[in-house]
């Protein structure tokens, strides 16, 4: 699997073929640990041992600019999730050539 971009569609199909399981199957299981990891993230920090740490983040409201034109307009203030690999994950991304 060489590819940069990843669709959920590509994911249930991979899940699929490894496991065995329907691809009706996969979508159910990849659509609920979506789900489970949102409701966890919402409330608290997510740390998945050995994989990394998922932090919600509460971004202000601020002044952007377009590029071309330079008009200015407003960013709204949002909510973005911030993820921090392990340090095994690095290791072991290191390793592979």
């Amino acid at each position: 699997m060489k590819r940069n971009n990843f669709t959920k569609k590509d994911i249930i199909k991979y899940l699929s073929e490894k496991t065995g399981f329907s691809e009706l199957l996969s979508k159910s299981i990849i659509n609920d640990l979506l789900k489970t990891l949102v409701e966890i993230i919402k409330t608290e920090n997510l740390n998945l041992k050995n994989i990394g740490t998922f932090k919600l983040i509460d971004k202000k409201e601020r002044i952007g600019r377009n590029p071309k034109t330079n008009e200015e307009f407003i960013i709204s203030s949002r909510k973005s999730i911030s993820f921090s690999s392990s340090k095994k994950i690095v290791n072991l991304l290191n390793q592979v050539k």
